[in-house]
């Protein structure tokens, strides 16, 4: 599963800690995502929810990215990186 990374920010304060909001999308799939993520400490942690980012999609498409955050590492970190870079201290 291939995902493009079209936008990330974060920013940090003081009740939420870390939250960063990035748009993606994946390949073959009709409408992109937005996962916003936040961890307190901004190194571990990290909880997030994953949206269909301008208009609803298939629930199909949706859970498969879902799961995919949920089981691979790797796949999730590259969202936490991006958001990461974009951090405005």
């Amino acid at each position: 599963m291939k995902a493009t990374i079209l936008s990330a920010k974060m920013i940090r304060d003081e009740d939420n800690g870390y939250v960063g909001l990035i748009r993606f999308e994946i390949e073959n799939h009709k409408q992109g995502y937005e996962v916003t993520i936040q961890s307190d400490n901004g190194k571990n942690n990290w909880s997030y929810a994953l949206n269909f980012s301008d208009r609803s999609g298939s629930e199909e498409e949706i859970q498969t990215v879902d799961e995919r955050l949920e089981e691979d590492d790797a796949f999730f970190e590259q969202f936490v990186i991006a958001a990461k870079n974009a951090l405005v201290e």
